[in-house]
């Protein structure tokens, strides 16, 4: 029987032998990388910086003006602009033009939002009743809807009625095929167990379809706001007796550019001013959803 010997060379030649290159990898501890993450700046700064780009653009836009880079009658200045602003308020018709139009986007909002939501959750209690309304929804939301404005005004007339009208009817589709949406997204699970416990069809449509679809309806709050506006000022640009979209159109009509830079910063305001009651809206609603 033979041996082999091993000798200590040999086994100092074994262990010298360098590891294959993918052994090497193995061994090597990865660097591990996080996920960056970024500090927030303190609410000043941010203040702050928002507030400097205003004064900033306000600046650039009045010293283009006075150099001749842009055209100030087609473009006015600030300080044209805040000089018509002044005259606005004091001429005593700022107020019943700014509460005319709130009033009818405010109506508007609320009709077509509650309305909507109302009909897309009524979709849950029957298939069948759901499949027949569903196309005339649908071609009720592809219809320029802006176009049918006129017809409004004629039928309606010309005060706040047909500024609600069509504000309710842009955003009315919008919050139905919404709350629709989250209908559908209902777990049939969910419905199952409800119904295993007893639960009527109405406890199971209080307790279990309205919350869930309660952050689909949320959703659709802040784009009803820009959908209501748009609903009065466009009703306000055919026939009205008030309102900011009537002195836009006048202003358009004669050429005072500042006055139109007024209007618009009024609405943005008041665009504002609906987007914090939304929010605050909103947080309520989830209190709700949660509690």
């Amino acid at each position: 029987m033979s041996t082999t010997t091993v000798t200590d060379a040999g086994v100092g030649a074994v262990l010298s032998t360098p590891a294959p290159p993918a052994a090497r990898r193995a061994a090597t501890p990865r660097k591990v990388r996080r996920l960056p993450v970024q500090k927030a700046w303190p609410i000043q700064i941010i203040l702050a910086a928002q507030l400097g780009l205003l004064v900033g653009g306000v600046a650039l836009w009045e010293a283009a003006a006075e150099y001749g880079w842009i055209d100030a009658f087609f473009w006015s200045r600030p300080t044209a602009i805040w000089a018509t602003l002044l005259t606005f308020f004091e001429s005593g018709n700022a107020f019943v033009d700014i509460s005319y139009t709130f009033r009818s986007t405010l109506m508007g909002f609320f009709l077509g939002t509650v309305g909507g939501a109302t009909l897309g959750l009524s979709f849950w209690w029957s298939r069948n009743y759901a499949a027949i309304m569903q196309p005339y929804i649908i071609c009720f939301e592809s219809l320029p809807k802006l176009a049918l404005a006129p017809l409004v005004i004629l039928v309606f007339g010309m005060d706040l009625a047909s500024k609600v009208a069509i504000a309710t009817a842009l955003t009315l589709v919008v919050s139905t095929l919404t709350a629709y949406a989250g209908v559908r997204a209902i777990d049939p699970d969910g419905e199952r167990l409800f119904y295993s416990l007893g639960a009527s069809r109405w406890q199971v449509f209080r307790k279990l379809v309205v919350p869930a679809c309660i952050p689909w309806i949320i959703s659709i709050l802040r784009v009803n706001i820009g959908l209501a506006l748009t609903g009065s000022i466009v009703g306000e640009f055919i026939a009205s007796q008030h309102g900011l979209g009537r002195t836009i159109m006048y202003a358009g009509q004669t050429y005072e550019i500042a006055l139109v830079w007024v209007a618009v910063l009024v609405l943005a305001t008041l665009s504002i001013v609906m987007y914090v009651g939304v929010s605050w809206l909103e947080r309520v609603l989830r209190k709700g959803v949660t509690h």
